[in-house]
């Protein structure tokens, strides 16, 4: 499967892909846990079905330490009893903000709520804002059909 476009050899897109993928590294510097980064940016990436964010996330998660079982429960998080308290509440924000169509009033305040109480501002800042990231990625890879499989840990990762 080829890509239909390629941001990377594109004039426009590389102009822009500078700022989108700075925005990306500052996110990973934020506060927020890595391991719940991955998590989420893999839970999003699961939902919107792109297989080159899932690819990227999976393999850089398991570089960084993150176990085949943790990584395979993150589709059923809610009847898995691997996740912390703060790994299911960022996923249940990470899902309501991602399914928003699904849920017409977007994430609703008990799960906003149970996300305050466990993160610092700074952190449900982060998080919020790893989850519009990663939507954002997801749509530029599924309109374009980026290809899944051949990506190495810490290859261009955000």
């Amino acid at each position: 499967m080829n890509a239909r476009l390629d941001y990377f050899a594109s004039p426009v897109a590389g102009k822009a892909l500078k700022y989108f993928m700075a925005f990306g590294r500052e996110l990973k510097a934020s506060p927020l846990p890595a391991v719940t980064q991955e998590l989420v940016a893999l839970r999003v990436s699961q939902i919107n079905g792109c297989a080159a964010c899932v690819d990227m996330h999976t393999k850089e998660a398991a570089a960084a330490g993150e176990s085949a079982v943790r990584l395979n429960l993150v589709t059923a998080w809610r009847e898995a009893t691997v996740f912390t308290e703060e790994e299911r509440a960022a996923l249940a924000l990470a899902e309501q903000g991602t399914r928003t169509a699904d849920a017409a009033a977007g994430v609703d305040d008990e799960v906003w709520a149970r996300a305050a109480a466990l993160y610092d501002e700074e952190q449900l800042t982060a998080l919020v804002m790893l989850v519009s990231f990663m939507n954002a990625v997801n749509r530029l890879n599924i309109i374009t059909q980026q290809p899944a499989g051949g990506y190495q840990p810490g290859g261009h990762a955000h």
